[in-house]
């Protein structure tokens, strides 16, 4: 091919310029040589996959579809944009550019030993590689390139200038910084030998398309380099990027770079309701082997999953423990686990999993801390399912006897009791002895509402009024409900998080024996965690009769309320609460329900002006009761109930004019009053339970209804 075009000549470049038949040659063996360590890396990974058990969840049914919304996911990079507008550019720059130069380096590989191969021994060699196409190409190049370089640049910055804190931890190796230092100088310096080859080849007029290059080229010649001295230099430019790509290839299995692969196989086997429900335990497992006990009993994903994690620290930053001072970090455990189980796989000495004090992998501490809120998994770009991960363990510590004492102590009064107060069975409805009406028994006949009501609004005296406020608003919509009374058992899902598999089914199969004597349309619960548990767990467990009808259609109160509004049958239009507020989202609501408007729309029903604090929705913060945590005694600063706190008051538009704090969990209820008092908030704002929200605007409506009628009915004073 000519180099130096005239006036008519074909615009295209030669691929290996100065190279020669031999130097042409190696390379090409070269090549081979680290795509063949690349593919028997990649193998050698995944089979090593094949040793972790079978997970209790299919996650390669409808693979097709799985791996479409995987692509979507990883090239809209939409969960790295989530609240990070920097990182989501940054990454999109670097993914977009590197796949744009992978595409077109392929590309001109079919062209050279593909198309050119085959038109010649049909009879003269052609190639596609000139023209218009060229130009295209080198257009494109350029200026996906240039992202490339300035994602890469973003990320150094960001690495090392901000010296972010989440990048920075026990973890954090050169590895980290050798990785993005590498794909740098892959990007400049394919511009460099552009601009070098640009300058030897006299600056042909077409080669301005290749603008990063061509600026590169002026930038040389400016600095006095000749032409013939980049003639020279070029096959050294050429070889040294050549070299740093092949040795990039060749390293991807065995280094941070694959991570771009086992993060986008995460992507596609992700289990869209991890979390939300807890893998079940084996039937046939006996009870030393439940958990982690050793890395054999790791499944397959979870290897994925600890493979997948690329150290953003994404996962660490939004975590509530690791937030008030808790011995976890998300990110800690999973890399632990990982570095724990190539250790084991090298030969390495083996060790408890996880137990009560420091000679395990993992402390007992550490797992206890967790709150179940899912926060990490939210967060996580590469969907990383920490939260069944450390069920794995609290189960194995259950088994262990090494469960917190508190939360054994509650484990003790829930199986004997049904409740975790550890108060009679026949106390749990005595908080409707304060109301003026009664509260059907839905074991007495067919009821379109069955309300669980749940153990924090039965004993608890501050949630009593929650309950109280919940049965006010049925009994002002005029609907038809009932309640289980004594009948009604803890619902288990927190049981079943601190690690108490078999409790939990224990609780699970008395509630579904209750649900099923009684007939009725909708239950509905006013704690999240029973909504959550009743609707995404309670159906999925083996041997439980959930209902004769196969399933239960399950509500949070919020939702139905909301319906009963929306419908008429609750009429909140006249009401006009005048209350600065703002409301927390519940993790078992929100975040792991997706249900974040209901209570929001209650709220404005009452008039009051709501105003949001910046953690919201699925970025809220967890009140710290989640997981077993309501149970626990933690040595932590500040408590994650103050800091919410002192975010409704300091870091919402309205600030100090906030003056009620509501919520829609008892949980958050108790978390919080708890929070107002030790982090001395009690004379700046008030909690107070949405349905107490409601219940008062009712009220309030009722009463000046009354006055009204009153006034209209008065005789005329003449």
């Amino acid at each position: 091919m000519t180099l130096v075009l005239q006036a008519g000549e074909t615009i295209t470049r030669e691929t290996f310029w100065r190279i020669g038949p031999i130097g042409k040659a190696l390379f090409y063996f070269l090549a081979f040589l680290a795509i063949a360590i690349l593919l028997y890396g990649v193998y050698d990974r995944f089979a090593g996959y094949l040793r972790g058990t079978d997970d209790a969840v299919a996650r390669l049914d409808d693979l097709p579809e799985r791996v479409a919304s995987a692509v979507k996911i990883v090239l809209s990079n939409e969960k790295q944009f989530n609240r990070d507008l920097y990182g989501g550019l940054m990454h999109a720059f670097i993914m977009w550019g590197f796949l744009t130069l992978l595409i077109g380096t392929t590309i001109l590989m079919i062209d050279m030993d593909g198309y050119q191969l085959v038109t010649g021994l049909l009879g003269e060699s052609q190639s596609f590689f000139i023209g218009d196409f060229y130009l295209s190409y080198s257009l494109v190049m350029d200026a996906l390139g240039l992202l490339f370089v300035v994602g890469l640049g973003m990320a150094i910055y960001r690495r090392y200038g901000v010296r972010n804190e989440r990048l920075w931890d026990r973890h954090t190796s050169l590895e980290d910084g050798a990785f993005v230092w590498t794909l740098f100088l892959l990007g400049v310096g394919g511009y460099l030998v552009e601009g070098v080859r640009i300058l030897a080849t006299g600056f042909p007029d077409f080669e301005t398309v290749s603008f990063v290059g061509w600026f590169v080229a002026l930038v040389f010649q400016g600095a006095g380099v000749s032409q013939e001295f980049a003639t020279t230099v070029y096959p050294a430019a050429w070889w040294s990027h050549s070299l740093l790509a092949l040795g990039f290839v060749a390293a991807v299995p065995y280094a941070k770079p694959f991570h771009m692969l086992s993060s986008f196989a995460n992507v596609v086997t992700r289990d869209e309701k991890s979390g939300v429900r807890l893998p079940r335990v084996p039937a046939d497992e006996a009870p030393d082997e439940i958990g982690y006990t050793e890395v054999e009993d790791m499944s397959w994903k979870q290897m994925l999953d600890q493979d997948a994690c690329t150290k953003c620290g994404r996962c660490s930053s939004v975590c509530p423990a690791k937030a008030s001072g808790r011995p976890l970090d998300p990110r800690n455990v999973i890399l632990d686990l990982k570095k724990y189980r190539e250790s084991v796989d090298a030969g390495g000495e083996t060790k408890e999993i996880v137990a009560d004090g420091g000679a395990s992998v993992i402390d007992s501490r550490t797992m206890e801390s967790c709150m179940s809120c899912m926060a990490c998994m939210d967060a996580c770009p590469v969907d990383i399912e920490h939260v069944p991960q450390f069920t794995e363990m609290n189960r194995r510590l259950t088994e262990m006897g090494e469960m917190d004492d508190n939360v054994q102590e509650t484990m003790m009064d829930v199986f004997q009791q049904g409740n975790s107060f550890g108060e009679p069975e026949r106390k749990r409805p005595d908080w409707v002895e304060e109301l003026e009406f009664d509260v059907p028994d839905a074991r007495d006949g067919p009821v379109e509402y069955l309300w669980y009501v749940g153990d924090y609004p039965s004993y608890d005296e501050r949630n009593r009024r929650i309950a109280r406020s919940m049965a006010t608003i049925f009994e002002h919509a005029g609907v038809d409900y009932g309640i289980l009374y004594e009948d009604e058992q803890n619902d288990g899902n927190d049981v079943r998080r601190v690690g108490e598999e078999g409790l939990y089914e224990m609780l699970a199969e008395d509630n579904a024996a209750a649900f099923d004597d009684c007939e009725f349309e909708t239950l509905v619960c006013t704690d999240p965690h029973s909504y959550n548990t009743f609707k995404n767990e309670y159906p999925e467990l083996e041997g439980v009769e959930w209902n004769s009808d196969g399933e239960i259609d399950v509500h949070h109160y919020t939702q139905v309320v909301q319906e009963l509004a929306d419908t008429g049958a609750l009429d909140l239009s006249g009401t006009e609460l005048d209350y600065t507020v703002t409301y927390h989202d519940p993790c078992h609501l929100g975040r792991m329900n997706d249900e974040f408007e209901a209570p929001r729309d209650l709220v404005r029903r009452t008039g009051a002006d709501l105003h949001e604090m910046p953690r919201n929705r699925a970025n809220s913060f967890c009140c710290g009761g989640g997981g077993g945590g309501l149970w626990m005694d933690f040595d932590e600063e500040p408590k994650p109930s103050e800091e919410r706190l002192r975010e409704a008051l300091e870091d919402t538009d309205a600030g100090n004019e906030i003056e009620k704090f509501v919520v829609a969990c008892p949980m958050c209820m108790t978390m919080y009053e708890d929070g107002r008092k030790t982090g001395d908030f009690e004379d700046r704002i008030e909690i107070v339970g949405l349905s107490e929200l409601l219940a008062e605007a009712l009220e309030a409506d009722t009463a000046a209804g009354a006055t009204g009628t009153g006034v209209d009915a008065a005789p005329a004073d003449d």
